[in-house]
């Protein structure tokens, strides 16, 4: 069997009873290492889980996706996912490659970023489609996610913000030389994002949102430090110190947010005046 097994959002202690069960179990775990990271090292895990982990990194996962699937045919592999394994990514290829080879798959669920974001005060069923946030280059700003967030607002839905974060990657150059040196990891933060997406809309000029939109920031969600902050996109631009270290979310607020989502936010503003009457011009309505 493959187990696809969900850690949740934080730390080691996260993991659900019967993933921990599968874990201690299986012939070798793996640790998906990409997509999103827990708050505590490997170390941490290999500790609590009584367990060696073999972490996987984007090219095994997609490239060697034969060694993770070794002789699963009679024996039990996990694949360990941070947040829930169908949260933030699918691995559909891996299990597509698995039910080619006959070899049987079995996901466990846990708590993801898709879920976790309601600790902000925002009802999940007035979320529209979730979208991701890449580091800009200078000559590659990718601004697929506008179209999305549009679509959301047009409905007065909210959005979650995934936000990117760079590990095990290569500079241009080495790849291009083939050179196996890597650079240090990168997390986009909340402010970071919030400029990103005010220069796309000085770009584009459709009004989709603005300076004065109100979100929220968060950090770290499910954490023993979790943090939220909330105030417009012009205010979050400056608000990582007050959000601390990664990892990093953010939530533009849809026109149809619900009063008891602007009180329970409220707590989080930066600016409670100014959050009241952005609030009072602009939400609460179709």
């Amino acid at each position: 069997m493959l187990y696809l097994v969900g850690l949740g959002l934080s730390d080691e202690t996260d993991i659900t009873v019967k993933g921990l069960e599968i874990v201690k179990k299986a012939a070798r775990v793996y640790l998906e290492a990409y997509t999103s990271i827990l708050l505590v090292d490997q170390s941490v895990l290999e500790s609590y889980y009584g367990r060696s982990i073999v972490v996987a990194d984007r090219e095994m996962v997609e490239s060697n996706s034969d060694e993770i699937l070794r002789d699963a045919q009679t024996e039990d592999v996990a694949f360990c996912v941070v947040g829930d394994p169908f949260g933030a990514t699918t691995h559909t290829d891996l299990i597509l490659r698995a039910r080619e080879l006959s070899i049987p798959v079995q996901a466990v669920p846990n708590a993801s970023i898709m879920s976790g974001i309601g600790a902000s005060g925002l009802q999940l069923y007035n979320f529209g489609q979730t979208v991701s946030m890449v580091f800009f280059l200078d000559n590659w700003r990718p601004a697929s996610f506008y179209d999305r967030i549009k679509e959301n607002r047009d409905i007065g839905l909210h959005t979650l913000v995934l936000l990117d974060i760079k590990v095990k990657e290569q500079s241009l150059e080495n790849m291009a030389r083939g050179i196996k040196i890597y650079e240090p990891p990168r997390y986009m933060t909340v402010g970071q994002c919030a400029q990103q997406m005010l220069e796309v809309e000085e770009d584009k000029k459709e009004g989709v949102y603005g300076p004065d939109s109100l979100a929220i920031g968060a950090a770290r969600v499910g954490g023993r430090t979790e943090k939220f902050v909330a105030g417009t996109l012009k205010q979050l631009c400056d608000a990582d110190d007050v959000l601390g270290p990664p990892l990093h979310s953010l939530v533009l607020l849809g026109k149809r947010a619900h009063e008891l989502e602007r009180d329970y936010a409220r707590e989080f503003a930066l600016d409670k005046d100014t959050w009241d009457k952005v609030w009072a011009a602009n939400y609460g309505k179709q």
